[in-house]
């Protein structure tokens, strides 16, 4: 049917940054974005706390939604649940992996930053994505919480911290090697979100690469040919847990076409 929408999934608000470039694409598409607030983040834990609780959540969304496709837009989600979840659900399934493979072609040093959450910089999914794509490059790695935190916060419309961006990058950048990075993946979907502040806070100029574009270009070949409606209408974001936090994030999401908001 064409109002069936596309879900996206994340912990928190992270997955705008795929929400965007795939409205570009499909301007018309009924979105709903589902955010996990009561599991956030899920960045620092376990991947069995993960892959137990991801399925049964999509499940459920699944069944009040009936998407046509889901995103998971998160990239500690993808890494850990997405075959489960796969597995679990008979609909199209869009994971999202860090850009290793975009970064390895643009890096001039050969040396290239992964900045991403603690749980999804230690999978060893990112060590082959090295392997497969970078492997006459170094490749330095880093988790961070706070940057999570940052963005979250940054969408509430908190004030930034140009000395919290800078410590977040001292992890990535002070490592032995450190200073030949020429390229950094925002392996969290929640970073491009402050890319501008990343790059301020950088000790040089550096390129940062995401995935987001090339997800929405899989989300619209996924739907070519599929019904939309007619024109574009608001869509909705849902909530594991609805509180104050959650509510501030209203002007925020209603600027990326969410102007309703309901608790799952």
């Amino acid at each position: 049917m064409s109002d069936a929408p596309i879900l996206f999934f994340d912990s928190g608000v992270g997955g705008l940054s795929i929400v965007a470039p795939a409205r570009a694409l499909l301007p018309t598409a009924r979105f709903v974005y589902a955010a996990d607030a009561a599991g956030f983040p899920y960045g620092t834990k376990s991947e069995a706390e993960i892959a137990a609780r991801v399925p049964a959540l999509l499940g459920r969304l699944a069944e009040r939604y009936r998407p046509r496709l889901i995103v998971i837009a998160c990239n500690t989600a993808s890494t850990i649940a997405l075959p489960a979840v796969r597995a679990a659900l008979d609909l199209p399934i869009v994971g999202t992996v860090p850009a290793v493979k975009r970064a390895a072609e643009l890096s001039v040093t050969r040396t290239i930053g992964v900045l991403g959450t603690d749980a999804t910089v230690r999978q060893a999914y990112v060590a082959d994505l090295a392997a497969r794509f970078a492997a006459d490059c170094t490749v330095l790695r880093h988790g961070s919480a706070a940057l999570v935190e940052l963005a979250e916060a940054k969408l509430r419309g908190a004030a930034a911290d140009p000395a919290a961006y800078r410590a977040v990058l001292a992890g990535l950048f002070d490592q032995p090697g450190g200073d030949s990075i020429d390229v950094v993946v925002n392996a969290c979907t929640h970073f491009p979100l402050v890319a501008d502040e990343l790059a301020a806070a950088a000790p040089r100029a550096v390129r940062f690469v995401d995935g987001g574009a090339g997800i929405a270009r899989r989300i619209a070949a996924l739907t070519e040919g599929q019904d939309w409606p007619d024109r574009a209408a608001s869509g909705t974001a849902v909530f594991t847990r609805l509180g104050a936090a959650e509510r501030a994030l209203a002007p925020a999401l209603a600027a990326y076409g969410f102007d309703a908001i309901e608790g799952l």
